[in-house]
């Protein structure tokens, strides 16, 4: 049986989490940031020391190759995932799946073993979308879902354009994102979620991923004096933003509902204390695993508005800002994870991912899976991110038993 170098993977996990550390000690590696280009290049450091064959295609994604003269012109399996961050990251989301899969095809080089296909680990680029958006964006683009020079193109929250800004950092490669026609994608990832920690799994066979719907909604009303305007005369919109919240708040709690939904970003104006809100904007997240029962969430808001707009005598505007429909991973691919859990003794359950993830780009164009590990007390993005040492090494191995036999390894 393969093993893997638990200690490097762990050293390179923790040395990567040192970068895009400021003064405070918070980690923020943004796409294409300085912080990141720090990250990018102990990757593809790792990479080449692992003799890999280091390849960067145009929109910034990069490719770790395995290929040997006796598996050339095989489709590649695939691995990987993201090292950008969010903002105040912690030091495991995306970069554990991406340094796991560097970890096995290293292992499985230094063993001396033979695949039928090359591997490949890829960094995808702009994962998180906290500065170019959309986010998941390098996988996007890989996938046929995005064309590469509109990516490039996009201005940043910061001003910045992409294309420039991966020339400045290095990383704009000159081979066209698609490349490599992948034979299967897997990635492994910490759950991001309460569930593998408090029922007691140390691995989740992820079996689909949930529907995503996302919308700025713009309130209207009318701006009053808080102390002398009667409540009756009132054309308040941050009670309207107020309903629609609590009314999403409600439809999750439905008998049956697997909904979540959450409303991150709110304004009000004028922004007075002493003053009734004349406009209220803010977002809403709504998802769902089922993409017939997304669209029934997306329907019960519209028709909310419109009947709050007679209500409450406000005007309401709406602006899509991102839609992507539930993904079902591959049945065969998520029997494998279970196999080899149930193999090595580990407590196993599928799972549905609640986060968006670069698989489900890739899923459009090949056979797709995910594997999760616990989060300690379900935190994310949030510097408390934790997964324990053991939890890191059993996800690893149970990635490794599935990489062998999806790449015939001997």
């Amino acid at each position: 049986m393969f093993k893997i170098n638990k200690e490097r993977l762990l050293a390179h996990l923790f040395a990567l989490g040192k970068t895009g550390l400021d003064a405070e000690g918070q980690r923020t590696r943004a796409c294409a940031s300085d912080t990141e280009k720090e990250g990018r290049d102990l990757v593809s450091g790792w990479m080449r020391e692992a003799g890999l064959k280091v390849v960067v295609d145009r929109i910034g994604n990069i490719h770790g190759i395995w290929e040997t003269p006796e598996n050339q012109g095989q489709k590649p399996l695939m691995l990987g995932s993201h090292i950008d961050t969010v903002i105040n990251a912690g030091q495991y989301d995306g970069c554990y799946g991406v340094l796991a899969a560097l970890e096995i095809i290293q292992s499985l080089r230094e063993a001396g073993a033979a695949t039928a296909r090359p591997l490949v680990v890829t960094a995808w680029t702009n994962e998180e979308g906290i500065r170019y958006s959309p986010d998941m964006m390098g996988s996007l683009v890989y996938a046929g879902g995005m064309k590469c020079d509109d990516a490039l193109a996009t201005v940043g929250v910061d001003g910045t354009v992409l294309g420039e800004e991966l020339r400045r950092i290095g990383y704009a490669g000159t081979v066209e994102p698609g490349f490599l026609k992948p034979y299967a994608f897997v990635e492994l990832h910490i759950e991001q979620g309460p569930i593998m920690d408090a029922e007691g799994y140390a691995i989740g066979a992820v079996e689909d991923l949930q529907g995503i719907s996302w919308q700025k909604i713009t309130i209207e009303g009318v701006q009053n004096h808080a102390g002398t305007t009667p409540t009756s005369y009132r054309i308040d919109a941050g009670v309207a933003a107020a309903k629609v919240i609590t009314y999403m708040r409600q439809r999750c709690l439905l008998p049956g509902s697997r909904t979540v939904c959450t409303t991150g970003c709110i304004a009000f104006e004028p922004n007075a204390i002493n003053v009734i809100p004349s406009k209220a904007v803010f977002t809403v997240d709504v998802r769902n695993p089922n993409e017939e029962k997304l669209r029934e969430e997306e329907k019960a808001l519209a028709d909310y508005l419109a009947e709050l707009e007679k209500t409450d005598k406000v005007k309401i505007t709406t602006e899509r800002l991102s839609r992507f429909e539930p993904v079902l991973f591959d049945e065969g691919i998520v029997t494998l994870v279970e196999k080899y859990a149930k193999k090595r003794g580990l407590r196993c359950r599928r799972m549905t991912s609640g986060a968006g993830q670069d698989a489900q780009m890739l899923a459009r164009i090949c056979p797709t899976a995910m594997i999760f590990v616990p989060s300690v007390n379900g935190i994310s993005h949030n510097p408390r991110e934790f997964t324990k040492e053991e939890d890191l090494l059993a996800g690893a191995e149970v990635f490794l038993d599935v990489v062998v036999e999806m790449s015939e390894a001997k």
